[in-house]
């Protein structure tokens, strides 16, 4: 009786083995049909970008997150499902789930890639100097944030390009306001406007306006000796300007402008995609 609970034990001990082997058998054939069925679904919505169908591949790569969920691709998949959201200026839909990836897999390889595309949603959601200035500012904010925390990728190198086009428009709301005041004869108002250009946007090219607009409205208000102070730093630094000519003709009243042909210089932005990380 004993010789057979040893012998059951031991058959029992060498079935429960084979089992094991033959669950990590099944197991390892699983997870490799999954990894292929992943790259397959990741690649069919890769192939939808290319055709020019972002719609149709954001909701291939939200699939594929969803269906593989503990697969290396899943996060790649949730990054590239923003990115054909952020295609098709869905903005909106972009910034959520950019936000749900950063929660999600916050210790990701492309974490510097999701930031990025963050401030890239906010820029391109940026209208005229007229309009609401919250996207403005939150793109500053993450580009600001870009090129401290990932000063040596080129995310960082387009930031700051970016941020120059922000100062710009920044400057460009200021004087929009500034011109504002002046129309409606609100003096005090448009002097701190246009003061504050000269204080915070100096390297932009309405500093020069900005100045004028101080000549102009000092010397209306009798205020000769601040006027002249304007005009004096105005030619100092931009005697060619057609705003140091106007200034100049506030004091010379019998003085012609020349008029000359302006060239328009457009300042071209290359916006880069970077979807190549994914390949």
């Amino acid at each position: 009786m004993n010789k057979l609970k040893l012998i059951f034990s031991i058959l029992l001990l060498i079935f429960l083995n084979n089992c094991s082997k033959e669950t990590k058998d099944i197991s390892l054939i699983k997870e490799t049909k999954q990894d292929l069925e992943m790259v397959a679904a990741y690649r069919e919505a890769y192939k939808a970008i290319e055709e020019g169908d972002p719609y149709f591949a954001a909701r291939k790569f939200l699939e594929a997150e969803l269906l593989f969920p503990q697969s290396i691709w899943a996060p790649r998949s949730a990054l590239m499902a923003s990115y054909s959201f952020y295609l098709q200026n869905f903005f909106s839909e972009a910034l959520a789930n950019l936000e749900r990836y950063l929660k999600t897999y916050p210790k990701h390889e492309n974490v510097a890639y999701a930031h990025y595309l963050i401030a890239m949603c906010y820029y391109e959601m940026i209208e005229d100097e007229k309009r609401d200035s919250g996207p403005l500012v939150k793109a500053k904010d993450k580009f600001n944030f870009i090129i401290k925390n990932y000063p040596n990728t080129d995310f960082s190198l387009d930031a700051k390009f970016k941020l120059g086009l922000i100062e710009d428009i920044l400057a460009s709301k200021e004087m929009y306001l500034g011109r504002h005041y002046l129309k409606k004869n609100k003096w005090i108002a448009a002097i701190n406007r246009f003061k504050y250009v000269i204080d915070n946007y100096d390297q932009t090219v309405f500093v020069e306006e900005a100045l004028h607009r101080l000549v102009e409205i000092n010397y209306k208000l009798g205020l000769l000796e601040e006027s002249q102070k304007f005009a004096s730093l105005l030619g100092y630094n931009y005697q060619s300007s057609k705003w140091y000519e106007r200034s100049y003709i506030v004091f010379n009243k019998d003085y012609k402008i020349k008029r000359k042909k302006e060239i328009k210089k457009e300042k071209k932005g290359v916006i880069k995609k970077f979807k190549g990380l994914f390949d």
